[in-house]
């Protein structure tokens, strides 16, 4: 182990920056001959594949369950809806943004295969997709890898557990904090597994650029580059239009609040994690904001476990970008079906490393794209992966600007805010020196 110590101590964020970069310079340099890295990018796939289903079936479950029935009263009530609206602009958003830019187009990966795949994602009418978000045999449908149903079976479920978990009747509550301590260590395994598997992520995203640049050569670096303005260009537009309009409605300032929110924001940028943001999030809404506690202490936790404004932004843009890349642009009710995925999936996901990529994956299944190993709808998704951490840094940051402001509003709508913390100071006259004791 001490030979491979230097790979492991070194930043994941650099060993995956680094093998996005080493995979296109070997792919622009060697070309076709590239192929034999392959199957280590398929290896990278599947092992991503293999961890959709149990990180949906635990984290969902225990998602749900951790809200505390007592906890959706007024102020959680209002929370939860506020964060759901934002989330579901969120998606419009992207989907617009993915819409303006069209990331992606004339790329044709593997075009000869996307015939094919162009068959496949011929999508139900909406209504059909409504119907069978309702799943007729849990176990079936996930089995079959339908994302949907099983997220929809998920919420009831982890809903049902936190009431079981609350009973007055002593030997239910105590079977449902057995129940539910079970899904929490499914959940803890699975947080592991998909660190251990974001370790190989380096060498699984090398081999899969290498293998698209060396059939795509160059041109391969354009769709990337516009794919991030597209989604930068969501996540600041979210920010500014979304959450400003919001406080503008309750007649909040949007500039002091930006101005107050600032060091959350920075800090989200930097460590890409809202959970690890939470604290700073926390002082600032007490400190600089003047928000009670009963209020911030509830408000924001939970939008750091629902509140994915930011990954919705992502999934849309890059949703987008796969469907131009393999030359099978998303249909209307496909974009209606993403809109519905990332609104279901919205709870419980938002904590698990790696979450956004994760819930890529989930997405484009849902919409037909099934990321098969080999497949066009793979090579796109690998691209995607090689930059997430660029993307997350952004969406990192949109989803705790979302947490402070859905808390401002809650907090002002429920009188549990110090106004004066929001007015200008004055600007302090100096002292005349002559007069000065």
């Amino acid at each position: 182990m001490k030979l491979f110590a230097w790979y492991f101590k070194c930043n994941l964020l650099v060993r995956i920056l680094a093998g996005l970069i080493l995979g296109a310079v070997c792919g622009l340099a060697f070309g076709p001959a590239m192929v034999w890295v392959s199957p280590f990018g398929e290896i990278f796939i599947r092992l991503l594949k293999m961890i959709v289903m149990p990180v949906i079936l635990f984290s969902l479950t225990v998602g749900a369950a951790s809200v505390h029935p007592s906890q959706l009263g007024r102020v959680g009530l209002k929370a939860l809806v506020i964060y759901t609206v934002t989330t579901g602009f969120a998606v419009v958003f992207g989907l617009i943004c993915g819409n303006l830019f069209q990331p992606g187009q004339g790329m044709q990966i593997a075009a000869g295969a996307a015939e094919g795949i162009k068959a496949d994602v011929s999508a139900p009418s909406l209504v059909d997709t409504l119907i069978n978000v309702v799943p007729v045999n849990p176990y079936g449908a996930i089995a079959e890898g339908s994302v949907l149903p099983v997220i929809f079976f998920c919420l009831l479920f982890g809903i049902g557990l936190a009431y079981t978990r609350n009973s007055e009747d002593e030997t239910v509550r105590k079977s449902g904090e057995t129940v539910f301590r079970f899904f929490n260590g499914g959940a803890e395994i699975m947080y592991l597994v998909v660190h251990w598997i974001l370790q190989y992520a380096p060498i699984g995203v090398f081999a899969l650029i290498a293998d698209v640049f060396g059939k795509q050569g160059a041109e391969a670096f354009g769709p990337l580059g516009w794919t991030t303005l597209a989604v930068y260009t969501g996540f600041v537009g979210h920010m500014v239009l979304v959450y400003g309009g919001i406080l503008l409605l309750f007649k909040l300032s949007p500039p002091v609040f930006f101005s107050k929110a600032r060091e959350a924001i920075v800090t989200a940028f930097v460590t890409r994690s809202s959970g690890g943001t939470l604290p700073v999030s926390m002082d600032i809404a007490g400190s600089k904001m003047g928000i009670s506690q009963g209020v911030y202490s509830f408000s924001l936790p939970l939008g750091a476990t629902i509140n994915m404004d930011g990954t919705a932004i992502y999934q849309g843009v890059c949703a987008i970008f796969v469907g131009f890349a393999i030359g099978a642009p998303l249909t209307f009710s496909q974009q209606l079906t993403i809109i519905a995925t990332s609104l279901l999936a919205s709870i419980g996901t938002a904590g698990v490393p790696g979450a956004g990529a994760i819930m890529l994956m989930m997405v484009l299944e849902s919409v037909g794209l099934k990321v098969a190993p080999g497949s066009p709808v793979a090579m796109a998704y690998g691209m995607i992966f090689g930059i997430d951490a660029l993307l997350d840094m952004g969406r990192t940051a949109c989803n705790v600007t979302g947490d402070l402001a859905v808390t401002c509003v809650v907090a002002k709508t429920e009188q549990e805010m110090d106004l004066s913390a929001w007015r200008k100071p004055r600007q302090r006259v100096p002292a005349d020196p002559a007069t000065a004791e």
